[in-house]
């Protein structure tokens, strides 16, 4: 950390800058304060030491100009007149702090290096605004006419406040494209409140959804506001509604007709204004007509419907989102390329996880540059021709079949203890060598009741 010292007294200043050059930082030693204001012009200091009283400018000056011209330096005044109105003076203007002579070295060591931890907290801050500001802002990369009927039509909608429903298989970029809307829309100064329904259990979800009073239920100790209420003036992005259970569905009905909500332990509604877009993986129309999905809220979602199509309808786009996630991830030297076998391997590739299998992809190129072989992307071989209606084969008899959906929960319990066992109980892993997400992976363990140590 870079220190200006601003001292006329000799002794002191000599003895100040050795003290602080032990203790690791980079001192510069003023005797006058217009040396001091000529230091500040030139260069810049997370930290300034300055005494008030000096011989031509006072130290006041040199807080003004040191704050003027960094916002986040700290300036600690100095003097042998200290006064309770100097004090408050100092610390109306901005200083960080007020030392009065004689004090000790170790006092002064103390406030830097407090200083160097709260410039390395606003650093970390700043790369996190950026990076969160990356990801708010990341758009719809594309150029495939699926892809750009999908810009299209959420440019369009966006500026009105009709509820949208995007539809689309996981990994297809659905909360990029709410994302994308909210931007483009009048509500883009407010909120942009994401809710995954598949990342709650049913016991949360409601009171995540609509938040409780204080003594709502065992463990509500205060007041709590839920994700419709967060969203007030801005945007609500429900994902995976196609998992919000049936009884919550009715619920969330109610607020889009009446436009209020009321907490849980609650006894008077409060008024919301909000803008919804909902995502489903799966077909709700289907799930209407099976009884999964309340008929009277599907209306109310499917005003206007967005489908994002799968990679393997946009393969035109593999190429550009490629370049686009080199880019996002690649920090070294030197640009990294792909062969052109590689890229026709990609291109070959059908993508049974969309965008997100492909930015996975790229990840694992851009970390084993020397190993991009083991990507392992391999087509799925082709099905077997189906048999004529009516045959089968002589040997097979349809009542020694187990049932459907017996098979297949046998076929994916022996496939997922697979996975685990590759990846030694490791969850995580599990679910990339899977290809689904962590969150989808632990849900069936769950419902499996398999055993999965403490640490994994």
């Amino acid at each position: 950390m870079k220190v200006l010292l601003v001292e006329d007294e000799n002794v002191s200043r000599i003895a100040l800058a050795e003290a602080l050059r032990k203790a690791g930082y980079e001192v510069v030693a003023c005797e006058t304060g217009n040396e001091g204001l000529e230091w500040i012009e030139e260069d810049r200091f997370e930290a300034v030491i300055t005494d008030l009283r000096l011989p031509d400018v006072d130290g006041i000056e040199i807080l003004k100009a040191a704050k003027q011209k960094e916002k986040e330096c700290a300036v600690i005044v100095v003097t042998a007149y200290g006064t309770v109105e100097t004090a408050v003076e100092a610390l109306k203007l901005g200083a960080y702090d007020y030392l009065t002579k004689p004090f000790a070295t170790d006092k002064l060591l103390t406030m830097l290096k407090n200083i160097r931890q709260l410039h390395e907290l606003l650093r970390e801050n700043i790369q996190l605004k950026k990076w969160m500001r990356s990801y708010q802002e990341q758009e719809i990369v594309g150029n495939s006419p699926a892809i750009r009927k999908v810009v299209e039509v959420l440019r369009t909608v966006a500026p009105t406040d009709y509820t949208v429903l995007i539809q689309g298989e996981s990994g297809t970029g659905k909360e990029v494209a709410a994302r994308f809307l909210h931007r483009c829309s009048e509500r883009r100064q407010g909120p942009f409140v994401a809710v995954n329904c598949a990342a709650l259990p049913e016991s949360l979800l409601e009171s995540e959804l609509f938040g409780y009073e204080k003594g709502a239920f065992t463990g509500a100790l205060r007041r709590h506001q839920g994700y419709i209420e967060r969203s007030q003036g801005g945007t609500l992005f429900v994902d995976d509604v196609d998992d919000l259970p049936l009884r919550l569905q009715v619920k969330l009905l109610r607020v889009l007709q009446e436009r209020e909500i009321q907490r849980l332990g609650g006894d008077h509604p409060i008024p919301v204004d909000f803008r919804l877009v909902a995502a489903s993986k799966s077909d709700l129309r289907q799930m209407v007509a099976s009884g999964a999905f309340r008929e009277d809220l599907y209306y109310r979602l499917n005003i206007i419907t967005v489908v994002m199509p799968p990679l393997r309808d946009r393969r035109e786009d593999i190429p550009v989102l490629i370049d686009y996630f080199v880019r996002k991830y690649h920090h070294g030297k030197g640009q990294p390329s792909l062969t052109r076998a590689q890229l026709e391997q990609m291109m070959a590739y059908p993508w049974p996880g969309n965008v997100r299998e492909l930015e996975n992809v790229v990840q694992r190129m851009l970390a084993l540059p020397q190993g991009v072989d083991l990507l392992d992307l391999e087509a799925p071989s082709a099905p077997a021709a189906p048999l004529p209606q009516g045959l089968a084969p002589a040997d097979e008899q349809p009542e020694e079949l187990p049932p459907l959906q017996q098979f297949l929960k046998a076929q994916e319990y022996e496939l997922i203890s697979k996975a685990m066992r590759l990846a030694r109980n490791n969850i995580s892993r599990a679910a990339r060598l899977l290809r689904v997400p962590r969150t989808t992976l632990q849900c069936k363990l769950e419902k499996m009741r398999f055993s999965v140590p403490r640490d994994s």
